[in-house]
């Protein structure tokens, strides 16, 4: 049977920890959408500039590449498990770089998904290129595709377009990095903004709905799931991560520090225009639940 490391009591976020590959399998549950940060595979013994000082680009083990048959066997490996997660109208988020997009997008293909879009996300306020030989990095790419090439998806297109001063919005999101109030209890060396998140899974979810993050690191994922009333199951294998993950979740039950958050996360028109978003979502109910 499949513990979980953490269990919210509201019910509505859990972690495993453990390898996703290895935990996956051993439960029965269909997700309503995935976000992944898998592994970029950029740890070189490179460097780069971080807060005005020279830093090593390792991350750890885990990001080192072993080759191109590695990468794409790693990446078939995954999303052959994460897919058999997935409701049939789901979709999937997964960020990435130079380094691992374009075998993601390779083995997405491969497997039968449609690849619905690739985000750029334009960081405002970027690193600055340390060898001075490169234009500056400045952008992730994000694929977003669904399960099935023939069944539908679903997409708040109505929203994202009054984020975008009522047009369409465009695939390039420029978005700030995460702000000091979102490493409160650490930070995970590739953890990811709020902003982004969050328009993520306004853009392709109802409430309720259940997210999976395989590689959860400190779970932003799971805490913009839950600001925005979905739920959430974080997998990872570092138990420091999770312990950082499990302090933000505790944190935002304070009713107080939940209404701080949603006033102060990026991407909106005011600082009041998430929360009555959120007031107007209509009441939906998912009757399946996690086996633990």
């Amino acid at each position: 049977m499949t513990i979980p490391y953490f269990k919210s009591a509201d019910k509505d976020f859990y972690l495993l920890l453990g390898d996703n590959m290895q935990l996956l399998p051993q439960f029965e549950h269909k997700f309503d959408m995935v976000f992944a940060d898998p592994p970029y595979f950029l740890s070189n013994d490179g460097l780069s500039i971080q807060s005005g000082k020279i830093v090593s680009v390792n991350k750890g083990d885990w990001d080192k590449s072993k080759g191109f048959d590695f990468i794409n066997d790693f990446n078939r490996q995954w999303l052959s498990l994460v897919r058999d997660k997935m409701k049939d109208n789901a979709t999937i988020w997964i960020s990435g770089t130079m380094h691992n997009i374009f075998s993601v997008g390779q083995v997405l293909t491969e497997l039968g998904f449609k690849i619905l879009n690739v985000i750029t996300w334009q960081k405002t306020n970027p690193p600055p290129n340390f060898s001075c030989r490169y234009f500056t990095h400045s952008t992730e790419q994000i694929i977003w595709a669904r399960k099935s090439e023939k069944t539908p998806h679903y997409f708040n297109y109505e929203l994202m377009k009054s984020l975008n001063g009522d047009k369409q919005m465009k695939d390039v999101w420029p978005l700030p990095a995460i702000a000091p109030w979102e490493k409160k209890h650490g930070k995970h060396p590739t953890q990811k903004p709020l902003a982004l998140l969050t328009r993520i899974i306004l853009a392709s979810t109802q409430p309720n709905a259940w997210i999976l993050d395989p590689f959860t690191g400190s779970s932003t994922t799971g805490i913009a799931a839950n600001l925005l009333n979905r739920r959430f199951l974080g997998i990872d294998l570092d138990e420091k991560y999770l312990d950082i993950s499990k302090n933000r979740k505790l944190e935002i039950e304070d009713v107080n520090i939940q209404r701080q958050f949603k006033q102060k996360i990026n991407g909106f028109n005011s600082k009041n225009e998430l929360t009555l978003f959120l007031a107007q979502e209509p009441e939906i109910t998912y009757n399946s639940n996690l086996p633990f």
